[in-house]
């Protein structure tokens, strides 16, 4: 690898390294192997199961399952930050093109607030919470107080559904206007939600889900 780089091993090979040594039972690329199965050799599926699945797989164990799900969250992240370092924000497709890459093989759903300037460049993304959205778990101010303190002229809001289909639900309609009508009283405007699926976006802003 120190010749050719890591870009030149296979997945296989860059999930033995992430195992290390292997066991009695099996080598690393045996191990490596049963991982792979265990997800029908997707990466992307693998990046979507919980650490503790991957854990049960014989000779993989707690530590090294978490350290499989923190290598795959690395390249989630790294993905959407190489591509879109603080972009101007110009419409939906902007916004999936930003986070797709995060949140696409997540097993649950994470929202997020993109606080934008006056000008709809990203300031900052904020998590704000992780689980089936509720709009009466949502606290505003989650959303609002660091809106506040980077001075964002504007949010908007994304959230990905796990199962694929980005179809909002009535939850998803109940959240939006309730942080709609929360930035209008602050003067920090809910410019768009889009909700994120499998290959597939919709924006609340242009299906009326704003009023």
């Amino acid at each position: 690898m120190d010749a050719l780089g890591p870009e030149a091993l296979t997945g296989r090979e860059l999930v033995a390294l992430l195992v290390g040594s292997g066991g009695r039972r099996a080598s690393a690329l045996g191990i490596a192997d049963d991982v792979l199965a265990s997800v029908a050799g997707s990466l992307r599926t693998l990046g979507s199961v919980s650490p503790s699945v991957i854990a049960a797989i014989p000779g993989v164990g707690m530590a090294t399952g978490a350290r499989i799900a923190a290598a795959l969250e690395l390249g989630r992240r790294a993905s959407a930050e190489i591509r879109h370092p603080g972009d101007r924000v110009r419409g939906p497709r902007d916004v999936f093109d930003r986070m797709e890459p995060r949140l696409r093989d997540l097993p649950q759903e994470e929202f997020h607030a993109l606080l934008l300037s006056a000008r709809h460049s990203v300031i900052r993304e904020v998590f704000i919470t992780r689980g089936i959205l509720d709009a009466s778990l949502i606290h505003p101010r989650e959303v609002f107080r660091p809106a506040i303190t980077q001075s964002a002229a504007a949010i908007i809001l994304v959230h990905n559904h796990p199962s694929g289909d980005p179809t909002p639900s009535a939850e998803d309609r109940a959240v939006t206007k309730q942080l709609s009508a929360v930035g209008r009283t602050v003067g920090i405007g809910i410019v768009d939600h889009v909700v994120i699926g499998d290959g597939r976006f919709v924006s609340l802003a242009d299906n009326g889900g704003l009023e």
